[in-house]
């Protein structure tokens, strides 16, 4: 027997739902992107990111698809963000459990599986075009986690002050505090690069 999911539509679903449903899958287009890459940033792992990505969107369809789409993007981006801190426990606990029998992060790293595929774009381009990310990446890596989270919805992914707070559950008072902080850090980190 075969397990399948089926994500059609019913024969006669009312032109208002029909209409929702198209509305969140443009939005859920719209916000993959950005998303992944913020969880790429956060936790440095594709494929959790991507894993990360797609449980937050099922997590949105599932329970908040019902909501006023304007409501969308700042409960998205909470649910991306308790996601990102899920994984982050799950991995402190998992470290701590690993260690009591002497396991290192190292074990079970294959070098083979990890190398860069020779498929991929030329080297020299894609430094040329990466310094810059690679750079505020990086720094993004040394502020606090508020301040890099408020920095990343702001900047990233367009999110005015309102709905940067109700993203990250606080007042917009300290959304722009959190901005403000992690903008002079990432001047003084990034120097040349910072535009």
């Amino acid at each position: 027997m075969e397990l399948t999911m089926s994500c059609e539509l019913p024969e006669r679903l009312g032109a208002e739902e029909e209409t929702r449903e198209r509305s969140m899958e443009r939005f859920l287009r719209d916000v993959e992107r950005r998303a992944y890459r913020i969880a790429l940033v956060s936790i440095r792992d594709a494929d959790e990111s991507l894993d990360i990505v797609q449980d937050a969107m099922i997590s949105m369809v599932t329970r908040y698809a019902a909501k006023p789409s304007d409501e969308w993007r700042p409960l998205f981006y909470r649910i991306l963000k308790n996601r990102i801190r899920d994984f982050h426990r799950r991995r402190v606990v998992r470290q701590r459990v690993m260690s009591l029998f002497g396991a290192t992060d190292a074990e079970g790293y294959d070098r083979i599986e990890n190398a860069p595929s020779p498929e991929q774009d030329d080297p020299a381009r894609r430094v040329a075009e990466g310094d810059t990310m690679d750079a505020l990446e990086a720094a993004l890596q040394q502020l606090p986690a508020r301040q890099r989270e408020a920095f990343m919805l702001r900047n990233f992914e367009g999110l005015d002050v309102l709905e940067t707070a109700l993203a990250m559950g606080c007042s917009d008072g300290s959304v722009k505090t959190h901005c403000s902080r992690a903008a002079a850090k990432l001047r003084e980190l990034l120097g040349e690069h910072w535009q």
